[in-house]
Parts: C-alpha cells; sequence; structure tokens
C-alpha cells in the first residue's frame, strides 16, 4: 500500500488528464521521455533540466487585458482620492472614465505612466502586502472568478509533470517580477526565487533606523522580447531545455532555447478556444502571436491548439 500510495501521483501527473491524447501531448512526453532516460542518446543531466514559461497568456488569461493591467486600473481608481488632478490627465482620465479604448490610445507610454504611479513610492514590503490584498478579491471580468483560478490547468499539469521528472521550472516574464512573486508559489508551485520578470529600479534605505527597499518610478529591466533570453543567462544562468510561450513577446526566447545541438523543446500556446476562452492571434494588442506562429513548423516548435488539444481550460470547468 505504502508503495502505491506514492507511485500513483506520478502516474497522475504523467497522464496529464487535462491534455487531450494528441500528437502535442505526444510529443512533449516523448521529449520528457528522451531527456530522462539514462543512456539514452537524448539524455540530459537533472541539473541541466531548466524549463521556462511564459506567464500571461501562457500560464494565466491575458484577455481582455493583462491582468498587472487590471491591478493597475483597480489601483488608480483606490489612488485617485489622493491625486485630483488625474481627472484631467492622461491616461488617468480614461481609466476613471472605465474608457480601456482611451488607455490603449495612450500606448507604452501611458501604461509605463500607470505602472510607475502604481507600483512605486513605497517599499518591496508594502507593494508585496498590496499585491497580495488585491489577488486575494481580484475577479476577471468575464467569468467572475478570481484572478487565481484563471490559470491553465494543462499548464498546471505541465509543470508538475516536468518536476516529477526532474526538471527544475521557472517563469519568464515581460510582467513585473514583484508583482509575480507574491503570488507564484501558491498558484504554480513555483518560488519566488524562480521567477525572471520586468523590474524597476530598487534602493537601500533607513526609516526611522530600519533598513528598508523602496521602490522608484524608474525602469530597470524589461524582460520582454530580446531582453528574456538576457534574463535567464542574468538571473537563471543556465541556458533551458524546455521552452513555453505564447506570443511575439517569446520569440527571441524560443529560438535561443532551441539553437544549438543539444536537446532544446519549444511550445507556443494558440489561444483557439473563443467559447471556453478566447481566440486571438495576429491581431491582438495582448499577446500577439504572428511572426513566431509563421515560423513555428520551420523551426520545429510545436504549436498547442487550445480547442482540439486541451480538455480542459480551467480547473474549475
Amino acid at each position: 500500500m505504502l508503495v502505491a500510495g506514492a507511485i500513483s501521483p506520478v502516474l497522475a501527473q504523467e497522464s496529464l488528464p487535462s491534455w487531450n491524447d494528441t500528437a502535442a501531448k505526444t510529443r512533449i512526453m516523448d521529449f520528457v521521455n528522451a531527456t530522462t532516460t539514462q543512456g539514452g542518446e537524448g539524455y540530459v543531466a537533472p541539473e541541466d533540466r531548466i524549463a521556462v514559461f511564459d506567464n500571461d497568456g501562457t500560464l494565466w488569461v491575458e484577455q481582455p487585458f493583462y491582468t498587472q493591467l487590471g491591478f493597475m486600473l483597480d489601483r488608480v481608481k483606490d489612488l485617485a482620492p489622493q491625486h485630483p488632478e488625474w481627472k484631467e490627465q492622461e491616461p488617468f482620465k480614461s481609466v476613471l472614465a472605465g474608457d480601456l479604448k482611451g488607455v490603449a490610445k495612450s500606448g507604452e507610454k501611458g501604461i509605463v505612466e500607470l505602472g510607475m504611479a502604481t507600483h512605486a513610492g513605497m517599499t518591496t514590503d508594502q507593494f508585496s502586502k498590496i499585491v497580495t490584498d488585491w489577488f486575494a478579491t481580484a475577479k476577471h471580468p468575464k467569468t467572475g472568478r478570481l484572478y487565481t483560478e484563471m490559470t491553465y490547468a494543462p499548464m498546471r499539469e505541465l509543470l508538475d509533470y516536468l518536476r516529477a521528472n526532474g526538471f527544475k521550472t521557472y517563469i519568464v516574464s515581460g510582467g513585473g517580477v514583484e508583482f509575480m512573486r507574491p503570488i507564484t508559489e501558491k498558484i504554480y508551485g513555483i518560488p519566488p526565487e524562480q521567477v525572471v520578470g520586468s523590474t524597476i529600479t530598487t534602493e537601500y534605505t533607513l526609516v526611522d533606523d530600519v533598513p528598508v527597499l523602496r521602490r522608484l518610478p524608474k525602469i530597470d529591466f524589461v524582460d520582454d522580447g530580446p531582453g528574456k533570453p538576457v534574463g535567464i543567462n542574468q538571473f537563471i544562468g543556465r541556458k533551458p531545455i524546455f521552452v513555453a510561450g505564447n506570443s511575439d513577446g517569446d520569440y527571441e526566447m524560443l529560438r535561443w532555447v532551441t539553437a544549438g545541438k543539444r536537446p532544446g523543446f519549444a511550445m507556443l500556446i494558440h489561444h483557439t478556444d473563443a467559447a471556453r476562452e478566447y481566440a486571438y492571434d495576429r491581431q491582438s494588442a495582448f499577446g500577439k502571436l504572428d511572426k513566431a506562429l509563421d515560423e513555428a513548423e520551420r523551426r520545429n516548435w510545436l504549436v498547442v491548439d487550445m480547442k482540439a488539444d486541451w480538455r480542459k481550460i480551467f480547473g474549475w470547468e
């Protein structure tokens, strides 16, 4: 009985129950089998079994807007009484009016302004508490579910499956690293030190003779596009052999991981299920998938069709 109890969780992970029995599931399991079979041609030592995952649109939902943008919108509304000037100042004016198109018109500059206003001017501990409190109550606008419930069951199973086979799993995301870290261990089993993301400048200072880290309104590092391989090299220090993404923001990361002679597996999550989630790719303002989709077949990247390859999308279905 003890033996059966110890083995059954691994068997459950290996079956990837939320995945349909399609070629996508087979390719993933074949790669894992090849890299973990000692003496095999594709064997990879455990210390080199590094797997990296984008977050937005790969592990959790990114429509109708990024989760972190949802946090910014709510935070602006919370802070508005302290900033009467925002009623006439874009992009804050559009946020307070509920005009998402107006927010979008402000472009990258406007999003950065929102980020600085809502993410800086506090200590790291204060920001962590603000984020944690937000995740405890914030709900997705379409489903009414907590954002913590808007993670993809097949991908959580994949994380578990890889870890059960000796892989170390990381998040490598364009999202703010200190926005993700308070929640990733709870929802993905990925501890804070295994999360790589965009950062703002942080300084050491004393407040009433107590050392704190204060967040400043200045971008330090953008972990997106070509920044992702740079971030992996800088913060992880080992080249991954497994990578998952869903957009052109992951393109350089996928290319880098699959370049060279050693084994490298890359997959793209293609959002094709408008009924159970969303259907989008080339024209989307969030998670645009165009160039990477065009090159996937030529580069032997697996394209996971959510509608065809996933039996369920969220754990509450």
